[in-house]
């Protein structure tokens, strides 16, 4: 595997644009509820918080092209319709999130600023990162991703070595498809397929080859996915190690005991400034894509990104006056809807095109999305009447009654067509 200077650079920043506001908030709660059972949720958090999202930056590193090509195999339709599904609830939740986690664990406990103030201050820098996007990449693997491992490192080195009660089990029915469920909530498959366009047309101000740059993103995938484990895993573990002692009850309530227990009375400082960093370069990589993709939609013209931009900065600021836990919430009905697309669509871009052509995008697609609609009705109200229909379904009463009928037909529709395939040429020779 060849490094580069712009490898590592570009890993920081893939590393940095993946981390954000759930990926700070969420492992350590995990772990905490998880107890003794650890390594179990950690094992359901990488694969949809690590192995998908890094997945899906091979696959852009593959296609070389925008998020619409990441569907097309389905239908041009299709394809419009799910970038804005995608980009709408990226610029709705998971942005307007960061600055609320932001708001709440770095700013409110020290001063007195509205979250008004807040947000439109912070969405102000975003956008200004925003609208010089050829230099996004360098700014945050250079200078904003360091600071945030080092930190991250420093809270877990001191934090495992300390002296802790006996773990308590595991609160969740099955753990491992908790931290699975859990993984959604950091919005990194989705994260992976918008970033990831970032990333390809921020290299291609850097004027190197197509074969180069596939080369660069897919190094720099690897080694972000690495350094997502190494600081997934010892959160989780931190969070675990404190399930015997005291009672926590609230996410980011857990992660500031564990950084003021760690680095003492300044470790509320650092994790304000740890929070700060890792939320504002999330909202930029949101940002940055969905005014790409827009600016796309119409002939890459300059005034529908810096529109799309701004407009994306305003409902950043209208939907961070929010709090963490309703943006949660709100945001598990859009997750039941639209992640398990995500991740059949990522799977299907990254293994080879023998077994991921048009008619199998077409139909694993819509199995996926069938019977991923009892869960999407479950989490908008209608649990009772989904109720029989989940407990029926393989899965079902782990909210995830679509992987096995998408299994199933991707592997009955590549046997159809391979073998249909191998009975004409045998036909023709």
């Amino acid at each position: 595997m060849k490094m580069t200077k712009q490898t590592f650079i570009t890993a920081f920043a893939l590393f940095s644009l993946f981390f954000g506001a759930g990926n700070l908030i969420l492992p350590s709660f995990l772990g905490y509820n998880a107890g003794s059972s650890w390594f179990f949720v950690l094992l359901g958090f990488t694969i949809s918080a690590v192995i998908i999202p890094i997945l899906a930056i091979y696959g852009h590193a593959r296609l070389q092209g925008t998020m619409m090509d990441f569907a097309k195999k389905v239908s041009p339709l299709f394809a419009l319709i799910y970038c804005l599904i995608i980009y709408t609830i990226s610029i709705a939740l998971p942005a307007p999130r960061t600055a609320s986690v932001t708001y709440e664990m770095a700013i409110a406990p020290y001063f007195d600023i509205s979250s008004w103030m807040l947000s439109s201050i912070y969405f102000i820098l975003v956008l200004v990162f925003a609208l010089n996007r050829s230099k996004i990449m360098d700014l945050i693997g250079k200078y904003l991703t360091p600071a945030i491992i080092l930190i991250l490192l420093l809270i877990i080195g001191i934090g495992v070595m300390g002296d802790y009660q006996t773990l308590r089990v595991s609160i969740f029915d099955s753990t491992f498809t908790s931290g699975i469920l859990e993984g959604y909530q950091t919005f990194d498959a989705i994260g992976g397929v918008v970033v990831g366009g970032v990333i390809v047309i921020s290299l291609r101000f850097k004027n190197r080859s197509i074969e180069e740059n596939k080369t660069i993103i897919t190094n720099a995938g690897i080694i972000a996915g690495l350094g997502l484990l190494v600081i997934y895993g010892g959160l989780i573990f931190l969070g675990s190690l404190q399930s015997g002692g005291m009672e926590h009850t609230d996410r980011t309530a857990l992660l500031q005991f564990l950084s003021t227990e760690t680095l003492g009375a300044i470790g509320a400082n650092v994790l304000g400034v740890l929070v700060s960093l890792a939320c504002f370069t999330t909202a930029v990589g949101i940002i940055t894509g969905t005014a790409d993709f827009i600016k796309g939609l119409f002939n890459n013209s300059e005034s529908a990104y810096k529109v799309t931009a701004i407009l994306g900065a305003i409902l950043g600021v209208l939907m961070g006056q929010l709090d963490v836990h309703s943006i949660i919430v709100v945001a598990i009905p859009a997750l039941m809807f639209i992640y398990p697309v995500t991740i059949v669509l990522i799977l299907l871009n990254a293994i080879p095109q023998k077994y991921a052509s048009r008619i199998v995008f077409k139909i694993v697609v819509v199995v996926t999305i069938f019977f991923s609609a009892p869960d999407f009705w479950a989490a908008i109200g209608f649990k009772d009447a989904m109720k029989p229909v989940l407990e029926f379904l393989p899965l079902g009463t782990v909210n995830l009654s679509w992987l096995l009928p998408a299994v199933v037909t991707f592997i009955l529709v590549n046997v159809i067509t391979l073998s249909r395939k191998r009975d004409t040429n045998t036909f023709i020779s």
